[in-house]
């Protein structure tokens, strides 16, 4: 087919960007100018031009409001936990299960998967390395120890698949013109092939530095770790959260009460959303962002209940803090996502209508699935080469440190592949995703949020991303590998 100029514009673009993310940098800037200048050449109008950058940034909102809303419901409901201790509560019995190191590792693993499952990895952490950290260092395991199986368990295996909330596989979806669920599926299983080869590989790096309980060396690490993590500043603030006694025994039975609520009302949700996986679909299969709408659900009802439970009528004042609180952490998670979706929603003529203000009758352009298209020939239909392909190309779009402003592209790029090769676009798809949220999400790199738990275990950041590496690229080659010969 005959390419346009706009056409070669969008290409450069989209290559500026890659670039950009293998210099470390923030692609937020190009991806709004590469907008403007391809909308400008494609209607030639300067104003058109304009127009289309707002349209892009509204049509990506439209599509990804779903994803800020069972955000901050999510962290909302954490927060009111946090109210009525009863997200301290939850995992308090888990400490008593780490008897030495070595089931101090696995314990860690299992805890972080689920808790991050649920509520993500980064509101999640500094609970996990608060209260499960130290027990597991005085069982034994040392503190890089400890590091690497948060980061490998959260920020890895279920960030990636994020099958709960279902961000990460809306926005490889969205972009790729699949449902979600598709993406949805397939990301689980390879997430756990990543985590099954992972996880053993690191067990291995740090087997022969576990202690023994209360031992000196640990005993030792647990001060270093408590001297690194416990400021003036955070022993004010424990004790400015104390209660009046007033409200102690109160906050004393409902942090009870939640603490086993709130675990069998989450895992209840997990149990019927797979079964309707592997049950009939007719009898309630969650489609596209069901399962989300679903938690979401479920989370605010939730977050009624405890803040009314304790606050009673100041509950009306403090469900607004909580959400709002819920909306600012989710905005500075996913806000900049949100140009660099509009730009690469540009790629499929699915929205093209509405960015550049097209009739309804007017021919609408795919930018990208255009270009991939017209070089069909020159790409080797090849399935390995394909599914490596998005997988490094997922690598490289993780290297700005976020791991989900890569997603538009690895899923523009599958959609738009899916005529070449052998694969179906969401297993392409879904193999991108892993390639970007576990480089960026916090295992690979030093300037992601592996920050976090390398400050809360009170290890050298560059030394943990160090030890994530050999673990998590021979577990992405392994998937990879399996998507290709299985899916």
């Amino acid at each position: 087919m005959e390419l346009s100029a706009a056409h070669w514009l969008y290409a450069i673009v989209t290559l500026l960007v890659i670039l950009t993310m293998l210099f470390r940098r923030g692609v937020v800037l190009p991806t709004i100018v590469g907008t403007f200048l391809v909308a400008w050449i494609y209607k030639g109008s300067f104003v058109g031009g304009f127009q289309a950058v707002f349209n892009a940034n509204l049509v990506a909102a439209q599509e990804l409001f779903s994803i800020f809303l069972i955000i901050t419901l999510m962290v909302a409901l954490l927060n009111s936990l946090k109210d009525i201790g009863a997200d301290e509560k939850m995992i308090a019995p888990i400490q008593k299960v780490m008897v030495n190191g070595h089931i101090a590792f696995f314990v860690l693993i299992g805890v972080t998967y689920v808790i991050s499952l649920f509520f993500w990895p980064t509101p999640a952490v500094p609970l996990i390395c608060t209260l499960l950290v130290p027990a597991a260092i005085r069982a034994g395991l040392p503190a890089m120890g400890a590091a690497v199986t948060v980061a490998i368990a959260g920020q890895g295996m279920a960030l990636s698949s994020d099958y709960i909330m279902q961000i990460a596989p809306m926005l490889s979806a969205s972009a790729a013109g699949i449902s979600t669920a598709q993406v949805a599926d397939k990301a689980i299983i390879l997430s756990l092939v990543t985590g099954g080869v992972a996880v053993p590989l690191a067990y291995l790096s740090v087997r022969k530095s576990i202690a023994k309980p209360n031992s000196e060396e640990s005993e030792s690490s647990l001060e270093a770790l408590k001297a690194l993590t416990t400021t003036p500043q955070v022993e004010a603030e424990m004790s400015a959260t104390t209660e009046d006694e007033i409200y102690e025994n109160r906050r004393e039975l409902w942090g009870k009460l939640f603490a086993v609520l709130v675990p069998l009302s989450l895992l209840g949700v997990m149990v019927f959303m797979f079964s309707t996986k592997i049950g009939d679909a007719k009898a309630g299969g969650f489609e596209g962002g069901d399962g989300a709408a679903f938690i979401g659900g479920v989370a605010a009802v939730l977050l009624i209940l405890a803040s009314v439970a304790f606050r009673r009528i100041q509950a009306l004042d403090k469900i607004s803090d909580h959400i709002t609180d819920g909306f600012v952490f989710a905005f500075r998670a996913m806000g900049p996502v949100i140009p660099i979706a509009g730009f690469f929603f540009m790629g499929s003529s699915d929205f093209t209508g509405s960015i550049l203000s097209l009739g309804e009758d007017a021919t609408k352009p795919a930018f990208l699935f255009d270009l991939v298209q017209s070089a069909q020939s020159a790409i080797p239909e090849n399935t390995f080469f394909s599914a490596f392909g998005i997988l490094i190309v997922g690598i490289i779009t993780g290297l700005d440190g976020s791991g989900f402003s890569g997603l538009p592209l690895v899923g523009a790029l599958s959609g738009a592949m899916e005529s070449t090769t052998g694969l179906d676009p969401s297993t392409l798809a879904a193999i991108g995703q892993m390639g970007s949220i576990w480089t960026g999400g916090g295992t690979l790199i030093a300037w992601s949020s592996l920050v976090a738990v390398a400050g809360f275990c009170g290890v050298s950041v560059l030394e943990l991303a160090r030890k994530n590496f050999i673990p998590v690229i021979a577990g992405l080659f392994v998937a990879t590998l399996c998507a290709v010969l299985f899916m």
